[in-house]
């Protein structure tokens, strides 16, 4: 089990992009959480065995239609966050922070 996370900018508001990464993240099977922050970017929480986070990292690069990602940030989850996170079932979203 490894934790990521995910910190993408560039046009990534209003074109779907937390959506389209829920549903990408579910069809991996791959748990933890995605929302808005006000700067503008997309924050991503991923939990899972090392082959669906990547596959969802790599998604991430490049988003849904009508996304331009100009960068992707990626780092290790903390340790707090792996237990904190093992109680999600699925993959939800988060509200704006």
């Amino acid at each position: 089990m490894i934790i990521r996370r995910l910190r993408i900018t560039g046009r990534v508001q209003g074109v779907g992009f937390r959506y389209a990464l829920q549903e990408e993240a579910k069809r991996l099977g791959a748990t933890g959480w995605v929302r808005n922050r006000r700067d503008g970017s997309v924050e991503a929480l991923v939990q899972g065995s090392a082959e669906p986070v990547e596959a969802l990292i790599a998604w991430a690069k490049r988003g849904p239609p009508g996304a331009r990602v100009t960068d992707l940030q990626v780092e290790a989850g903390a340790q707090e966050e792996a237990g904190a996170q093992q109680a999600l079932a699925g993959f939800e979203l988060r509200a704006t922070l």
